[in-house]
């Protein structure tokens, strides 16, 4: 579990297990407390006078989306975005310092949220809405693999797109796609109606496995432990990101599996990173 002491918990590309993570944490230092919320900022300053004096009665995650659930049918909705931070600590809150979006604090610890794409209090019909226009949730038990491919076996559109796009899969960003479709040997262009159900089933299978590890270890490690570095004599990645990866950020890299140079393209404005021996067509 994340711990905070001001330091906060941040991904520098939030992802679903980031955001899995923040719910727990949470849940842990708030839930059956009544809460007191501010907006230093003055951007959220409303939603936070409505939030003051609430019981918070759950969290939940969903894709790389947080809710907070209160008393009264209230739900605060997070998207932490590229550039949001949350941070959290014990006692009495700290003096405010920098753009701090909204303060929730009860009587043992306080949590601050800074910079988020979306910050915004919606009622049962609107969280209700908000579900249904994302992707099954690799993360969720709930979650329906289903209905994911049937978007995909219809589809032209490359299989990174897909798997990068909310509406199919929630929570998968660009590292957990990268590094599926590798393991996966899928060619990130491959178009997602040739993704045959046998090939989807692993591949879902494998997105629950990852993910699931990154949420307990709080970062991303996709490399099977034949190719860890121990087990190959190589150095440790070096990276901000952290964890063992395949091909993520490692273009002209020998690949690990078979020494080929990891290649890199673009998609959709996006930087993919893959193997054209490992993952040929």
């Amino acid at each position: 579990m994340a711990r905070g002491s001001g330091a906060g918990y941040r991904c520098p590309v939030p992802e679903g297990h980031t955001i899995h993570r923040l719910a727990a944490r949470h849940a842990e230092l708030f839930a059956g407390d009544k809460v007191h919320a501010t907006s230093p900022q003055g951007r959220f300053a409303e939603g936070a006078a409505r939030l003051t004096g609430t019981v918070l009665e759950g969290t939940e995650a969903y894709g790389k989306h947080l809710l907070h659930h209160h008393a009264g049918e209230l739900t605060l909705h997070v998207h932490l975005g590229l550039y949001g931070r949350i941070t959290d600590g014990p006692g009495e809150p700290p003096p405010p310092v920098g753009q701090i979006r909204l303060r929730l604090s009860s009587d043992t610890h306080w949590l601050d949220l800074r910079g988020p794409t979306a910050c915004e209090l919606l009622t049962p019909p609107e969280v209700a809405a908000l579900r249904d226009r994302l992707g099954p949730d690799p993360l969720r038990p709930d979650a329906d693999p289903d209905r994911a491919y049937a978007r995909i076996r219809r589809a032209a559109t490359p299989l990174a797109a897909l798997l990068l796009d909310q509406s199919v899969v929630a929570g998968t960003g660009l590292i957990f796609v990268t590094e599926a479709l590798f393991r996966a040997g899928l060619p990130p262009t491959l178009p997602g109606r040739e993704l045959s159900p046998a090939g989807w089933r692993d591949l879902w299978a494998d997105l629950v496995a990852l993910m699931t590890v990154a949420v307990e270890r709080g970062r991303i490690d996709t490399v099977r432990e034949i190719h860890l570095p121990e087990a190959m004599g190589r150095a440790p990645r070096v990276d901000r990101h952290g964890g063992e990866v395949y091909v993520y950020r490692r273009p002209g890299a020998p690949c690990h599996v078979c020494g080929t140079e990891v290649s890199r393209g673009e998609l959709a404005g996006r930087n993919l990173y893959w193997c054209a021996t490992c993952q040929a067509d």
